[in-house]
């Protein structure tokens, strides 16, 4: 069976994590991509851990793809881009705004010779606006967005999200679903366009419910204190007696009685809205009597949204994702084989 995306060539000159992940979801979908490296190669062939002298993330981000390398600062660029340019129906970049103009590769120069031409911009704050210019990563597109206030800890304790949210859920994500509407409007115009894609942007799309507070003209709750973010007894994290977690999401009242009723939390304690932090000592002193591998079946058996915090090990072991069919796909670090990296097409999509 063809692949969805076959037929369409894509020319990447992204680096590091958010461009290479949406074009590496491109290419497992059948697109061919060509990605234009500097001499020498991108930053994250540098990035550990390596197998076979390769960089694993490298080779998981890029797996499928055809690689050039072109000093885009010669004189002479331009001719080698030119066959490349000719045969491609998407161009993907991640440079601040106004380098690929400054190369004679910007979208007004390339879009009157190639009309039909999807050309995606991937920057931390978008092609204009007081903050375009400015440097940044992940943590910093979160901080300047409100989004990293509702959740960094305490003063003695801050804590860092655990993932990259902007750079995947900011520009991975978005990039990918753009320029597939974009393929699907050029099927309909014959012509191609700009996508304009800020990973900041989308920070105000992970902080809806903060959004939800402004909107309705109330103080939005910030430090840990929302409902999805430790504010409440019913959705936290608590510590088993050799000090492994459990993760508690038992938000609806049928899930929070179960709960309650497996750690014979008294009654008068259930209406978690009187004292919470009451109430939440309660649990914790409850979980807190056995190990986190000791409650695990009586978590299952109670179906109270409850579980425990596997390591990634653990969780990469688990029968259950294995069964999914997430882990059955492979890339290449030199000679080695390793996982490819999971992505959120379905596995009859995906390149073999």
């Amino acid at each position: 069976m063809p692949q969805p995306l076959e037929g369409l060539t894509v020319l990447d000159f992204t680096t590091l994590l958010p461009g290479p992940l949406a074009t590496l979801m491109l290419a497992e979908a059948g697109a061919r991509v060509i990605k234009v490296e500097r001499p020498g190669g991108e930053d994250m062939r540098r990035f550990a851990p390596f197998a076979g002298g390769v960089s694993v993330l490298f080779a998981q981000l890029n797996r499928g793809k055809e690689v050039v390398e072109l000093d885009l600062k010669a004189p002479d660029v331009l001719t080698h881009l030119e066959p490349l340019l000719a045969g491609a129906d998407i161009l993907v970049e991640q440079f601040r705004p106004g380098v690929m103009e400054r190369l004679g590769l910007g979208y007004e120069t390339l879009s009157a010779r190639f009309p039909g031409l999807i050309y995606c911009s991937i920057s931390g704050y978008g092609q204009a606006g007081p903050n375009s210019e400015m440097a940044g990563h992940d943590l910093n597109y979160q901080a300047l967005t409100g989004l990293l206030a509702q959740s960094c800890g305490s003063l003695e304790h801050p804590s860092l999200p655990p993932t990259q949210i902007a750079d995947i859920g900011g520009g991975s994500f978005p990039a990918m679903i753009n320029i597939l509407l974009a393929v699907l409007q050029r099927q309909k115009t014959g012509r191609g366009t700009w996508l304009d894609i800020a990973m900041s942007d989308a920070m105000f799309t992970f902080g809806l419910f903060a959004h939800a507070f402004h909107a309705a003209g109330k103080t939005v709750p910030e430090f840990g204190s929302a409902l999805l973010t430790g504010g409440s007894p019913r959705y936290r994290l608590y510590p088993a007696a050799d000090g492994k977690m459990i993760a508690v999401g038992a938000l609806e009242e049928k899930f929070w009685q179960r709960l309650c009723a497996l750690l014979d939390i008294p009654e008068e304690l259930r209406d978690d809205r009187k004292a919470p932090e009451r109430t939440a000592s309660a649990i914790a002193s409850a979980f807190a009597t056995r190990e986190a591998g000791d409650w695990e079946d009586d978590l299952i058996k109670a179906d109270c949204c409850a579980c425990l915090v596997k390591t990634f090990e653990e969780a990469r072991n688990d029968p259950h994702f294995e069964e999914r069919g997430l882990f059955g796909f492979h890339a290449h670090a030199g000679a080695v084989e390793v996982d490819a990296s999971v992505v959120p097409i379905v596995p009859e999509f995906r390149k073999p």
